[in-house]
């Protein structure tokens, strides 16, 4: 009986350590993380001269933002970079450009993968470009994006993760999305750079050396979601730091229907079931190399999605207050220091009073990821990209700063 009551704790201890992470975190980069990290090594580049940028756009069924999102690139604040932009499966007739900057690509076939519309383009560059950076057709991107980029790259970076903040709060689900987005963006970026270890990477608003992209994705099929998973593996089992840049703002598309948030979540979720095992390799790797980059990044990647992690935590508090109650102090211990962990990221973020509003529906949109769950076993077959019902028809940076 002895040896059934340390299993249990031990499976609970497994994940019960998620809650506290976070706030472990946030300790560890109070005492070393406000150090800044030098990078004596400087990039080759004539910094007298701009870098070179190719910007890749990829639309995958519809078309609609991209003309919002290419006017927002246009806008930028920088002079050497070419767009180019990769419409698979689209219907085109209506879409035109007039700068000789955009160079808009066509497959002559159904690519149906971020990372072949990516080397769709890298084949098909107007020339040899430093960086690549990559924004999602929904996406509006701020002046400074570029500038904000190379702070890094100079500093000797070759893979820069930016931010990626909401440019609608519409609807309940927007926010709710844009709150986990916080917690991410503060916890599993910021603070994980700050500490020595990596930024996860987000989808989009992230940019690398050419070169380094196409020696970590050029000999991979990646099919389905989760590109950018396979992508930080390679990049950090390389040896290299993916930076955090708090200046490089893209403003993203949030989930505003519960359907489209169903199948974007099942999208993700397969993701990380498909590709926990990276965690694992990173850690080991950390662990015999004396690597804490490592170490910590396999460790974020280990983690399951945050609904999975608090119902279970649940689960086992209500288990353990009916058989083990000594035990169930410790859960309810556990969930408020994950709670004020939360909130800690949401008033780092300072985030819209309309975020606030909204956490009291977080159970409606835990009963929607409990969906994506169910469905996340098919769900490259039911949907490849999210479908945005509305058009956003912002075009002014400053107007969504301001909101």
């Amino acid at each position: 009986m002895d040896y059934l009551n340390l299993l249990w704790v031990g499976i609970q201890s497994l994940m019960g350590i998620h809650l506290i992470t976070p706030l472990l975190l946030y300790g560890l980069h109070l005492i070393i993380g406000r150090r800044k990290h030098h990078h004596h090594h400087i990039s080759g580049l004539d910094r007298h001269t701009e870098a070179d940028y190719a910007i890749i756009v990829t639309a995958y069924g519809q078309t609609d933002s991209l003309p919002a999102t290419i006017d927002s690139i246009l806008r930028l604040h920088y002079s050497r970079f070419l767009v180019y932009v990769v419409v698979d499966n689209c219907d085109t007739t209506q879409l035109h450009f007039d700068d000789e900057r955009v160079i808009v690509l066509k497959p002559d076939r159904i690519l149906a993968s971020n990372t072949r519309s990516h080397f769709y383009a890298i084949e098909r560059f107007k020339r040899p470009h430093n960086y690549l950076t990559i924004i999602d057709s929904d996406n509006l991107v701020h002046p400074d994006y570029l500038n904000e980029l190379n702070k890094f790259f100079d500093r000797g970076f070759l893979a820069v993760q930016g931010v990626r903040n909401p440019k609608n709060l519409d609807t309940a689900l927007a926010c709710l999305d844009a709150a986990r987005d916080s917690y991410y963006h503060y916890y599993d970026a910021e603070l994980l750079f700050a500490v020595g270890s990596s930024a996860t990477l987000a989808g989009s608003g992230m940019a690398f050396a050419s070169e380094l992209y196409k020696q970590c994705l050029g000999k991979l099929n990646i099919t389905g979601a989760g590109f950018d998973k396979v992508l930080q593996y390679e990049i950090v089992k390389r040896g290299h730091r993916i930076a955090f840049a708090p200046g490089a703002v893209v403003y993203d598309e949030k989930t505003t229907q519960a359907t489209q948030l169903v199948n974007q979540r099942a999208r993700w979720i397969n993701t990380w079931f498909k590709y926990a095992r990276f965690g694992y390799q990173l850690s080991l790797q950390g662990c015999r190399e004396l690597n804490g980059n490592k170490l910590l990044f396999g460790l974020t990647l280990l983690r399951p999605p945050l609904f999975i992690f608090l119902l279970a935590a649940l689960f086992f508090l209500a288990v353990d207050f009916i058989f083990f109650p000594s035990q169930a102090l410790y859960w309810l211990i556990g969930l408020l220091l994950f709670i004020l962990a939360f909130f800690n990221a949401l008033w780092h973020g300072n985030v819209d009073r309309r975020i606030y509003r909204s956490l009291w529906r977080i159970p409606r949109f835990v009963g929607l990821q409990i969906s994506s769950l169910l469905k996340a076993r098919k769900a490259n077959k039911i949907s490849v990209a999210t479908r945005h019902s509305v058009l956003r028809k912002i075009t002014d940076i400053d107007n969504i700063a301001e909101k």
